[in-house]
């Protein structure tokens, strides 16, 4: 049976004088009477709440967490930290209630603290960019577990402790339930986390009091323009990490330079902090040259070799994963496995049994063709993996099919430029639903296919649309012949479709296998 994401916290807490918190919160208490109160934990989520946590209740999108101040402290809750607002929801309660106008901008800090600042006796390894911060954090990971490191894995797909496994509901947690978790890392030897470092986390706090050893930037594309304001936004929110200035500044930064923001992003914060950039190629002018490069890169199948030349070493690397932008991975995970203390060469030699849930995933039910499932869901990721698919039935003479979707309540204005990308590289292009959402299914799917249908007649393939996703699929099965490939994109590792607010089982990776099983004992038979 599996821990919930609530159990992952330390055993034996260290306790905090209550009014220790209201001094590091900077926070107006209700009551003087605070010298017999400790505080053990700290928590957001009411149902969540454990005896002796401090309860935030925070102001959110569709509720004040203050209305539910009642229940944490029915749960044994010994205080509760919200905003003016919040406290006049609360009214009178039997516990203090720390009152401060922008309650969230303390949280991190104040977590860290309360669980005695773990992230200092850990070594912290924090990825953030557009793409590849899980495919990157799980070939680091194998790097750090060559080398004889106890480690730990926080991400998109899953946290994993020891042999603890919970599947993830954000890619970043909330700085509650991150410094609890490093806590308990704590207790349990661990020396080295890896954690994919989302965009919201870094704008909104989920990382504040995080002590990060070694920052990492994989690259910058459309993507959660919902939530930013503009690049510039979304860019200064990736930023954080590696700024100077900011409080959760890595010690040590490895930057991939492939593209204009990285490149950017290291010559605005170089000279000011330690930095390490990798490219899977020279400057083309000479200048600015990176310290590790990718020389000599081919591909065989699935599988690829490369060497990555770093500063006074070259070691080799060879993927299960194929795709050029993997390669940018598998270097960029040497260079920081390498800024972490660990010898290159022993982190290059585990690269080459990594497979990554969803990523690039074959599926095999003896078929005379290729079948793939991705996490591709941004337009350029969709480009890339499209890219390295062409390359793959270019050498069989064959032809691609993509099955699509893309996600409700989300950036918008990627849907078109999806739906151009995937029929501009598809010979078969399929728009289907991917998570909806509270979003019209059918909307969503008109704006990829005004994208598809935007381009000219004779710079894309054949479009075609059908809303159910298991339909979809079958229909691209149905479509392949030897030599083929069919790629189901957008939901790699997910295993749930979430649609009208409900979310229902559905796995692209079993659905894609019973569409497969179908066809193979329908040949056999015939």
């Amino acid at each position: 049976m599996q821990p919930s994401p609530q159990a992952l916290r330390p055993s034996a807490p260290p306790s905090t004088a209550l009014r220790r918190v209201v001094e590091l919160a900077g926070a107006r208490p209700s009551r003087d009477d605070l010298d017999d109160v400790v505080v053990t934990g700290i928590e957001q989520r009411s149902h969540a709440v454990q005896p002796g946590d401090l309860f935030a209740g925070l102001p959110g999108s569709q509720a004040h967490g203050a209305r539910f101040a009642a229940d944490a402290i029915e749960r044994g809750a010994v205080a509760v930290l919200t905003d003016p607002a919040g406290a006049e929801l609360i009214g009178s309660v039997a516990v203090p209630v720390l009152v401060r106008d922008d309650p969230r901008a303390v949280l991190g800090e104040l977590s860290a603290v309360i669980y005695g600042d773990p992230s200092q006796r850990l070594q912290v390894i924090g990825i953030t960019g557009t793409s590849g911060k899980t495919t990157t954090s799980y070939l680091i990971e194998a790097g750090l577990v060559a080398a004889g490191r106890q480690t730990a894995l926080i991400g998109t797909i899953e946290t994993r402790i020891g042999g603890q496994r919970v599947p993830s509901a954000l890619t970043t947690p909330e700085a509650p339930q991150l410094h609890a978790m490093f806590a308990l890392m704590v207790e349990q030897g661990v020396q080295d986390v890896v954690m994919e470092v989302s965009s919201h986390a870094l704008a909104l706090g989920r990382v504040d009091g995080v002590r990060f050893a070694v920052g990492a930037f994989t690259n910058l594309s459309q993507d959660h323009l919902d939530f930013h304001a503009d690049f510039e936004d979304y860019f200064a929110a990736k930023r954080r990490l590696f700024e100077p200035d900011s409080p959760v500044a890595a010690q040590n930064c490895v930057i991939c330079v492939d593209d204009a923001w990285g490149r950017r992003l290291a010559r605005e914060i170089g000279g000011r902090t330690s930095v390490v950039t990798v490219a899977t190629t020279s400057s083309p002018t000479g200048e600015d040259e990176p310290d590790w490069t990718a020389l000599g890169p081919s591909a065989d199948g699935g599988e690829q070799t490369f060497t990555a030349a770093g500063p006074e070493t070259k070691v080799q690397v060879q993927l299960r994963l194929p795709g050029h932008y993997n390669i940018a991975n598998g270097l960029l995970a040497v260079a920081v496995c390498a800024a972490a203390g660990v010898d290159a060469a022993t982190a290059a030699a585990a690269l080459a049994q990594v497979d990554v849930p969803g990523r690039m995933q074959r599926v095999d039910r003896g078929q005379d063709f290729l079948a793939v499932v991705d996490y591709a869901h941004k337009p350029a990721a969709v480009e890339s993996v499209i890219a390295t698919l062409r390359e793959y039935v270019r050498g069989s003479g064959g032809r691609l099919a993509v099955v699509v979707g893309a996600g409700g309540d989300r950036d918008a204005g990627k849907r078109p430029l999806m739906g151009a990308t995937a029929a501009r590289g598809a010979d078969l292009l399929i728009i289907t639903d991917d998570n909806p959402r509270s979003e019209e299914p059918a909307a969503i799917r008109e704006a990829i296919r005004g994208g598809a249908l935007g381009i000219a007649e004779a710079e894309r393939g054949e479009v075609t649309e059908i809303g159910d996703r298991a339909a979809a699929v079958a229909a691209a099965v149905d479509w392949a012949r030897p030599g083929d490939v069919v790629l189901v994109a957008g939901k790699g590792h997910e295993t749930g479709q979430e649609i009208a607010g409900v979310k229902y089982p559905f796995d692209d990776r079993e659905v894609l296998a019973e569409a497969l099983s179908r066809k193979t004992k329908d040949l056999t038979v015939s």
